[in-house]
């Protein structure tokens, strides 16, 4: 017999969530995960061209604003907007008095790896961050964030999301430094829409399959 805590998601209904099935999980948070990974830096680029630097740096800020306006106001914490909202006011400040857009540009891409190591160190801590991402797309009672198969799944997610931050901080900032503005942002778009869509599906797809077999298991066991 299996302990108590091993209770399967789908079938304790404590807060009455139904079961995380991949197409619920996608279409509830990628639309909030495009908007806040992209609208930003298309703002800049867009402001950028019509007007220079100041220009484009105050349409990305006020796309982040904008943003995180619209996630409250839907009853959502915007947790990725929240985060970041304070570091693209330093990036703004940062940005104009060096008058560099490469300075502006780069900011992001080691913020980018500051995410990889953090992903990394917080599964060998045993507090993936994935999971605590995660839990922004469905929301997982607190009893299951602290079993060992949540942050096992999350764990593994961590790893592979670390190394893909700092694996495409590496490339945007080589092309950063040796190309133009353009050619940065086509390695932006190389490795960030395309990609990370496919990781977000790959981790939705692992989280469910990997919950779903544990359940199987418990209920072979009962």
């Amino acid at each position: 017999m299996v302990s108590a805590r091993a209770e399967p998601v789908a079938g304790r209904d404590e807060s009455g969530l139904t079961a995380p099935t991949f197409r619920s999980i996608l279409f509830t948070g990628l639309p909030g995960f495009v908007r806040e990974g992209f609208l930003p830096l298309g703002a800049f680029y867009v402001g950028l061209k019509v007007s220079g630097l100041g220009a484009g740096i105050a349409a990305a800020t006020v796309a982040s604003v904008f943003i995180y306006l619209y996630e409250r106001r839907a009853g959502r914490d915007a947790l990725l907007v929240r985060v970041s909202i304070g570091f693209v006011a330093v990036q703004s400040v940062v940005g104009l008095v060096s008058h560099s857009t490469t300075v502006y540009l780069a900011q992001p891409v080691l913020v980018n790896a500051a995410w990889g190591v953090a992903f990394l160190v917080s599964a060998w801590m045993r507090r993936p961050l994935a999971g605590v991402l995660a839990c922004a797309w469905y929301p997982f009672p607190d009893w299951v964030r602290q079993t060992d198969r949540f942050k096992r799944v999350y764990g593994v997610e961590s790893v592979v999301w670390g190394i893909y931050f700092l694996v495409r901080s590496g490339l945007r900032l080589a092309a950063l430094l040796e190309g133009s503005v353009e050619n940065f942002l086509v390695v932006v778009v190389a490795t960030g829409p395309p990609m990370m869509f496919l990781l977000v599906a790959w981790s939705i797809r692992y989280a469910v399959r990997n919950m779903s077999e544990d359940d199987a298991a418990h209920g072979a066991t009962t």
